[in-house]
């Protein structure tokens, strides 16, 4: 019985990996749920679109998200996007469409 579960565990991982989403790049600004497309006017929770951003996540309980201009993907990683709060940013990942959130490998500032 063993031999069989370990069998049928191994053919769900090896599923599991061939489904996986391809890698992306997303370009946007790092902003928040509440102010999804990047427009902080009404919130007013900083002077900054940082501020404001940073304010939401800490006191309203919003997700970090990267917004490129039409569409505001969740971030799976909610720690790194602290530092680019307000910025525009490269996002490496793969995209659940299902969920609009991004699986996050990596996040640079774009120059």
């Amino acid at each position: 019985m063993k031999p069989l579960v370990l069998s049928l565990i191994a053919n769900l991982i090896a599923i599991a990996a061939l489904s996986a989403a391809p890698q992306q790049t997303f370009t946007g600004v790092i902003t928040d749920s509440m102010c999804a497309n990047g427009d902080h006017s009404q919130m007013r929770m900083g002077s900054t679109d940082a501020e404001c951003t940073l304010a939401c996540v800490d006191a309203h309980g919003a997700a970090y998200v990267l917004y490129d201009g039409k569409e505001a993907y969740t971030l799976s990683d909610q720690r790194t996007p602290e530092r680019f709060a307000g910025q525009k940013v490269r996002v490496v990942g793969a995209l659940d469409a299902k969920t609009k959130t991004i699986q996050v490998d990596s996040i640079a500032a774009v120059k």
